[in-house]
Order: structure tokens, then C-alpha cells, then sequence
């Protein structure tokens, strides 16, 4: 946690009633170590080895063994089997191949598709959870459809995509109870092809997914016309409501409204919990939320995820410099406009490469979230009263209980118990609240907000 953060934990929980106790919140040694093995070097050799086959534009040439995304798919590939050569037989790699028809817009002949994806198995088999980490290998220049010219995509997505590579470089050494999924994706830059097809994937195959984290322009500390240089923060776009909630049947819409939960969706509560773990563990480091699904005129991998229900964040860079992203290879009027990897800092894509796998390592070893969490709304109190039962799966040291201002973006106080209840001296109507289930040790699972008790 960074020095300010925990000063601002301290002086949170420093007035706390004698119902709760003061936690104290520490680093996980394994993901502590697990953080400190990234490095900056390894991650600009990935860069540096995606940057080489020119171009990775998705319709680009999949026969040449040294150019085109069907080149990049095979060494990505490569990287991903070494790498299940240290992992005792948990990590399995392949190229999720699909063929697109062309669809007259982005897409103008049929098209050989292929995600590459390691699969880093759980070890507990009563847990079934799958974390998603991704970014995606395709490029561009300014010419959405130029397949031919070189296209380094070093920042974009390079850096997402290295960062990926490099999260299952250092990840697949270690076991955890849940399942991890490395993925570079394609076809992003033609209309999130990639992530659709896979989102799509999950949907009918019944993935229990519980999070995907999407890596995509994250490699750089500056920006053109404003001229900022800053490699202390970094953002997570996340979506307050349901991706899919105009689809749904249920009341779901009419109790948002009534207990105002609008800005609790999966997407949000990921995003919140990512800031969290991500600052306990990266020091220099800003997460901050930006409380809509991505930018301007821009898309992401992560929305075909969200759209389906999924909790999905985006994360990028504080400051983007649109000289070196979609653009040809050019100097005018003595400005160099291309993504190379010059433009980038390594330093700056390992600490945020780190906040993915803090992120990650925390979900895959917390234990499953708890089950039917309830408030008792049922009398007029200045007091709130939570039940919940045990997660399904997973070795649980005991609870934290969770608590907010309703205007507050982020959670304010943590309460500790080995119960599976607990009564608090505040208000339910002035505060919201959340229950995390917490693994012998420490590792927090998701929130789960109440479902109010009105019986």
C-alpha cells in the first residue's frame, strides 16, 4: 500500500467502534515476490519481438514466417509453451482459431482468426472460477485497412500484449486454487472480433467467469498538446451498471433505482478492488477510476464482456499521445508520428503490469464469494444488520464487512469477523455496504452487496 494510502487507512479506522477491530492490511509474501520477479527489460524484449514482424494488422499475411499476425500468433505461442515448460504441467497453450466471413465494413475478404490463449490451471477442482487477463497483438496504421505497410504496435497494443506474456512468464511458476487465462486477442482494431468471439465462448460454454482485465495502451507517461509526463498514475475505465441490464427480464432495473446501487455493477466493484490490491502492492502508483465503460470515440476488448454480464474493466495509460497511435510511419514539420517503442516507458508498463497480477493473484487465491448476503430492512433502526453464509469453495479465515458514504467513490471502512453476521452502530439508510469472504492468508474475494431482507 502506498505510504499515503495507508495513512489515510489509519486515520479511517482510527475512530472505530468496539464492535470492529483494527485491520491492519499486509502484502501477501508470495505475491509480494510474485510482483518483484516482473521486470522491465523482459517486458521491452516482448515489445521488441512483437515490433519485428512489421506489421500485425489482422488481415495482414498468415503464411510468412516472419511477418503478419500469423507469424506474431506463432511466437506469442512459443513464449506461451516455454513458459508451460516451468509450470509442472498446469499451463497448456493454443491458438483459438475461427474463420470470419467479410462483412463489408472492416472485414473485406474471409478471414483466418486466432487468439492466442495460455490456460494456467487451478489446483483446487471443487473451484471452478476463470480471471481473464488480455491485450490485443493486432496493429494499425492510419488506414484502417492497410494490411501491408509496417505498423510496429508497439504501445498499442504491444504493451498490453507484453504485458500479458509477462504476467504468464512469472505467474505459471506458481499454483493457485482458481483459473487464470492469458489471452492476446485479434482483431481488435477491426471491430473487437477477438473478444467477441471469446466472450461468446464463455456465454455458451458456461464459464464461471468472474473477472477479465483488458490491457490495452498502457506503456506510455506523456501526451501530445498537453505535453504531461507522468508515470505515477493510471486509469481503469469501468461501467456502474450492467452491461446487460436493458436485456433483462427481472426487476433488476426498478431495485437499482430504489436502493440506488447504480454505481455497484460487476464492472465498478472490480474496479474498486483493483484500485485497492493494485496500490497495496505497487508503489508509485496511482489507480484512478474513471467512471465510464472507455473514451471518446474509442473502444475496448472489454466491452463484448460487459455487454454479456461479465465484470470486465479496461485499464490504460494516464496520458496518451495520439502522434504515436494509428498513424503512418512519418516526420512533419519536425514531429516523428508511429508507435514505436522509443516512445514508451518500461518502467512505467511494470508497474502497471503489476497491478494485473496483484489483481489477479488476490482473486485466485481468495475463496469464492459468500452466498446470500442480506440487510434487515425490515424495522426502522439507526443500526444495520448483515447476514450472509459461507462461500462455496475456498478455506475462509473470516469476513470483512465493507462500508461506504453513498457519495464516496471508493470503500471507507473495513469490519472483521469470523461470524457470519454482523450488527453495526450505522445507519443502513446513510451508507452502503458489502461482504468479502478472506482466505487464511488475507486474500480478499469480490464485494457482494446486500440483497435488502424485506420478509
Amino acid at each position: 500500500m502506498n505510504k499515503r494510502y495507508a495513512f489515510l487507512f489509519a486515520l479511517l479506522t482510527a475512530s472505530l467502534p468496539s464492535v470492529a477491530q483494527t485491520i491492519i492490511v499486509n502484502r501477501d509474501p508470495q505475491i509480494a515476490d510474485l510482483v518483484s520477479q516482473l521486470s522491465a527489460d523482459s517486458l521491452r524484449s516482448h515489445i521488441n519481438g512483437l515490433v519485428s514482424f512489421g506489421t500485425r494488422h489482422t488481415l495482414s499475411t498468415t503464411s510468412d514466417p516472419k511477418k503478419g499476425i500469423g507469424a506474431a500468433r506463432q511466437w506469442i505461442l512459443g513464449k506461451f509453451n516455454q513458459y508451460a515448460r516451468q509450470s509442472g504441467g498446469r499451463l497448456t497453450a493454443t491458438i483459438d482459431k475461427w474463420t470470419l466471413s467479410a462483412d463489408g465494413r472492416r472485414i473485406d475478404k474471409p478471414a483466418d482468426m486466432g487468439n492466442v490463449m495460455a490456460t494456467l490451471k487451478g489446483t483446487d477442482p471443487a473451484d471452478t472460477r476463470v480471471f481473464i487477463v488480455q491485450g490485443h497483438m493486432d496493429s494499425r496504421v492510419t488506414n484502417v485497412m492497410n494490411r501491408d505497410a509496417d505498423a510496429p504496435g508497439a504501445n498499442d497494443d504491444g504493451s498490453g500484449t507484453a504485458a500479458v506474456i509477462e504476467l504468464c512468464r512469472v505467474m505459471s511458476k506458481s499454483q493457485f486454487p482458481a483459473t487464470i487465462i492469458f489471452v492476446a486477442l485479434t482483431g481488435e482494431e477491426q471491430g473487437l472480433l477477438g473478444a467477441e468471439h471469446l466472450s461468446e465462448r464463455a456465454v455458451t460454454e458456461k464459464w464461471n467467469l468472474e473477472a477479465v482485465l483488458n490491457n490495452d495502451i498502457m506503456g506510455s507517461n506523456n501526451s501530445n498538446e498537453t505535453n504531461i509526463i507522468d508515470n505515477t498514475r493510471l486509469r481503469v475505465f469501468s461501467e456502474g451498471l450492467p452491461g446487460n441490464l436493458l436485456k433483462d427480464t427481472t426487476n433488476r432495473i426498478s431495485q437499482i433505482r430504489q436502493f440506488g446501487n447504480e454505481n455497484d455493477g460487476k464492472a465498478r466493484s472490480l474496479a474498486r478492488y483493483l484500485k485497492e490490491v493494485g496500490e497495496r502492492y505497487v508503489d508509485n502508483l496511482e489507480v484512478v477510476m474513471v467512471y465510464r465503460n472507455d473514451r471518446y470515440l474509442r473502444g475496448g476488448d472489454h466491452t463484448p464482456y460487459v455487454q454479456r454480464g461479465f465484470a470486465a474493466v479496461r485499464l490504460t495509460e494516464m496520458n496518451e499521445n495520439y502522434n504515436h497511435q494509428h498513424q503512418d510511419l512519418r516526420t512533419e514539420n519536425s514531429t516523428e508520428y508511429g508507435d514505436y517503442p522509443k516512445f514508451m516507458d518500461f518502467d512505467y508498463l511494470r508497474k502497471n503490469t503489476a497491478v494485473n497480477l496483484a489483481t489477479l493473484a488476490n482473486l485466485a487465491k481468495a475463496p469464492t464469494v459468500p452466498q446470500k448476503v442480506t440487510v434487515d430492512v425490515r424495522n426502522l433502526t439507526n443500526s444495520t444488520v448483515l447476514y450472509w453464509q459461507a462461500p462455496q469453495v475456498g478455506k475462509v479465515k473470516g469476513y470483512y464487512v465493507l462500508m461506504r458514504e453513498t457519495y464516496w467513490p471508493f470503500w471507507q471502512k473495513k469490519f472483521f469477523t469470523t461470524k457470519l453476521g454482523m450488527t453495526l452502530p450505522y445507519s443502513k439508510d446513510n451508507y452502503y455496504f458489502a461482504v468479502q469472504a478472506v482466505s487464511e492468508d488475507g486474500n480478499e474475494s469480490l464485494p457482494v452487496l446486500p440483497v435488502p431482507n424485506l420478509r
